[in-house]
């Protein structure tokens, strides 16, 4: 079976919920809150993915997280190279001369051609894309509401 670690699936949750409030900076506690995952977790997404250059973090009483840029220009294969590495589905789909065997090989041209598929659909979804596919959460703006009644 082929599939992206427990941790890129995570990442993308992450990102989703960030990208919900693009004029908001979310805190840990607030980003772990709304996508259900533990904050030690989400903390060390939010490491990986600030390293990778897809958010922004701030510090301070009102520090936290956003996007680094906007939603339609992060693709989900940013997040996948931030979380995996670069995107391949054998040795020599990613680097030439990785594998001995390359020489006498008929079959990584094939893997070639595939990891290159696989590729271009993950460049080609946005992370917009997959935020007008997620149903709402509404965890941070019913916090926003009880504040403002308060």
């Amino acid at each position: 079976m082929l599939r992206v670690s427990r941790l890129t699936d995570y990442a993308t949750v992450v990102m989703t919920c960030i990208a919900a409030h693009p004029a908001d900076v979310l805190s840990t506690a607030q980003i772990a809150e709304e996508a259900r995952l533990e904050l030690p977790t989400v903390s060390k997404l939010l490491k990986l993915l600030g390293h990778a250059g897809l958010v922004e973090s701030f510090r301070g009483v009102n520090g936290g997280y956003r996007l680094a840029r906007p939603a339609e220009a992060i693709s989900l294969a940013d997040i996948v190279v931030a979380m995996e590495g670069p995107i391949g589905m054998t040795e020599c789909s990613t680097a030439q001369g990785q594998c001995e065997r390359q020489s006498q090989c008929g079959v990584s041209g094939s893997w070639r051609s595939v990891s290159g598929a696989i590729d271009g659909v993950l460049r080609a979804m946005t992370l917009a894309q997959m935020l007008a596919a997620r149903p709402v959460a509404p965890a941070i703006d019913a916090a926003k509401a009880a504040q403002a009644n308060v």
